[in-house]
């Protein structure tokens, strides 16, 4: 396999410093290293020159930076589109989950795409629905048509990915407006209630049949989706996550598919972390939704 290592190292959207970091950390963890040593050819296509939001004022508080994201989103969209232009695998570091509208934007060019967002959070705000108007917490909606026209048309009339074709995966926190937008989006919701109740094995099968009429699927991996004991080194962590194997199996079925084209994995903060076992962690799970297996 052709990997394409991008890091994207924004703060805006969560309008809080240290997961701009996140690409770092990630790549500190061995990440390159331990891909080839796996048998794949990968490229770092290094890191995107972004402003950080200590240089930055934020003047609408309903959606702080969105012109600086959305600028970001088309350049992260195009280097996506490329990579999977030339037949790789676009693996994209976050960042905050800002991140993942030009990912998942990129991904979706000329293409059949089904969307599994594996996160503690909906982020399915919208600027009107929004407690914090953190943007972060607003792009699966965009993605789905829904929010401000300058991220749901960055690729033209949208949505941007059908919702019928997108799942989320892990949720635990929403917020009232998100419960409503979703509802009426349509979006599977599959929450951590479930997966305790029926167990990680059960609701990935159903995540992957959200997205079967798909041809390709893309990952968006929040690693605060992650019980914060195990991952303290995250953007806004929330109990009661996945515990370690929960995440690897989720990884594990998405990659027996076959069908996984592009994934970006975000929200890794380093101020946060011991020792970066949060970034340690996100380097297992790629290497899991990249085909690494136990046997």
């Amino acid at each position: 396999m052709i990997i394409e290592v991008l890091g994207v190292p924004i703060d805006l959207g969560a309008d809080r410093r240290g997961v701009d970091m996140g690409p770092s950390a990630i790549r500190y963890g061995n990440l390159v290293g331990q891909l080839e040593a796996f048998g794949h050819q990968v490229t770092d296509l290094d890191n995107l020159p972004l402003m950080l939001g200590d240089r930055l004022t934020a003047p609408d508080t309903k959606a702080k930076y969105l012109t600086e994201i959305v600028a970001m989103a088309r350049t992260v969209m195009e280097r996506v589109s490329d990579s999977c232009r030339r037949g790789a695998v676009p693996l994209v570091l976050g960042g905050d989950h800002s991140v993942s509208l030009g990912s998942v934007a990129g991904a979706a060019v000329g293409r059949s795409v089904g969307l599994i967002w594996v996160d503690a959070h909906g982020d399915f705000n919208t600027p009107e629905t929004s407690p914090s108007g953190n943007v972060h917490g607003m792009i699966l909606a965009a993605l789905a048509g829904y929010g401000d026209p300058a991220m749901t048309h960055l690729t033209g009339e949208p949505p941007i990915v059908q919702p019928s074709r997108m799942v989320l995966v892990g949720v635990r926190e929403l917020d009232p407006g998100e419960r409503a937008l979703l509802g009426e989006a349509g979006v599977r919701v599959l929450t951590m209630t479930d997966i305790d109740q029926r167990g990680m094995a059960t609701i990935m099968l159903e995540a992957l049949e959200a997205v079967r009429e798909a041809d390709l699927i893309h990952l968006s991996l929040d690693l605060d989706v992650v019980d914060p004991v195990r991952a303290p080194g995250v953007g806004t962590p929330v109990p009661g996550g996945i515990s370690y194997r929960e995440g690897q199996l989720a990884m594990e079925m998405i990659a027996a598919t076959g069908r996984l084209a592009s994934l970006d994995v975000v929200e890794v903060n380093p101020i946060l972390d011991d020792h970066n076992q949060t970034a340690g962690l996100a380097v297992d799970f790629i290497l899991s939704a990249l085909g690494k297996r136990i046997l």
